[in-house]
């Protein structure tokens, strides 16, 4: 993994577009502290996180909070059929609206709020997910992308990959393994069904304003089948309860989910005092296929 340096937003772009720091200036766009803005400027940066999504050439691409349209600008340049972004900040929409002019019928800017607005159900597919995420959200869609009601168990996954920024220590959590410090709820649903690894590190000094912390890029691939059965909703029901009680054994924390966490560990095949980081994947399953029939029962 490594951080690629660039000019920084200040050099020409290689779109025809104007560098990246005239736009933020035209448009009078600081970032805003309160909607987790970190704007990311260098294009030579943007241009590796899109070829990091992989071909784009027959795929249209949803991105969340394109902001001034780094990310964005990079992704249509990289050949994509079509981008649809979401972009809760108004302030955003005259940069962005540059940007449509200058790929006519390719980008679709839609304003609102990520957490309230899916547009996944009405994209056409293949479709692939790439954002510089806001570091307050992140976590949130990222879940709801892997645990989406559009994609049950026997679907086909609605997207054929995220690429997406996180703080490094998120992404770290996301591609963790049993017994790591970091193995929690995120490795779990993301390991579930698919198959998720950091692709590079980027450094504070890549934003605008430079955020305190590293950040990394993750690339996720959905697999043709959960690698154990399991409801989507249920599996992140039982790591929610485990994880968010993580010192505590899972008769306790599972409390939470369960009349009878005793019962529940027993069917699922699991140590009652056990606690949630010394459990694999295939132990999660397991509590949660036991708390399905649990309720059905």
């Amino acid at each position: 993994m490594s951080f690629e340096e660039g000019d920084g937003g200040r050099g020409p772009s290689n779109d025809g577009l104007p560098p990246l720091r005239e736009v933020i200036a035209a448009h009078d766009l600081a970032a805003k502290k309160s909607l987790g803005q970190n704007f990311l400027l260098d294009l030579n940066l943007t241009g590796r996180i899109a070829r990091t999504a992989g071909s784009l050439d027959d795929h249209d691409v949803l991105e969340i909070g394109p902001g001034p349209g780094g990310l964005t600008r990079a992704l249509l340049h990289a050949g994509a059929r079509k981008v649809t972004a979401v972009e809760r900040d108004s302030r955003c929409l005259s940069a962005l609206a540059e940007v449509a002019a200058h790929y006519p019928g390719r980008l679709e800017v839609l304003e609102g709020d990520a957490l309230k607005l899916n547009p996944i159900p009405g994209l056409r597919r293949p479709l692939r997910i790439c954002a510089n995420l806001p570091y307050n959200v992140g976590t949130e869609l990222f879940t709801r992308w892997l645990t989406d009601p559009v994609w049950p168990e026997g679907a086909p996954c609605p997207w054929a990959s995220l690429t997406l920024m996180f703080q490094r220590e998120v992404a770290e959590r996301i591609t963790a393994q049993p017994g790591d410090n970091h193995w929690g709820r995120l490795a779990v649903l993301s390991q579930w069904r698919s198959t998720a690894r950091i692709a590079f590190e980027v450094s504070p000094k890549a934003f605008t304003p430079p955020p305190k912390v590293w950040s990394a890029i993750v690339h996720v691939t959905p697999l043709d089948a959960p690698r154990f059965p399991a409801e989507a909703k249920v599996l992140s029901q039982i790591t929610q309860a485990a994880f968010g009680q993580r010192r505590k054994m899972l008769r306790q924390s599972l409390k939470q989910v369960s009349p009878d966490p005793m019962a529940l560990c027993a069917a699922a095949g699991v140590e009652p005092t056990a606690r949630p980081e010394t459990l694999d994947l295939g132990a999660f399953c397991a509590l949660a296929r036991a708390l399905s029939d649990q309720r059905a029962s």
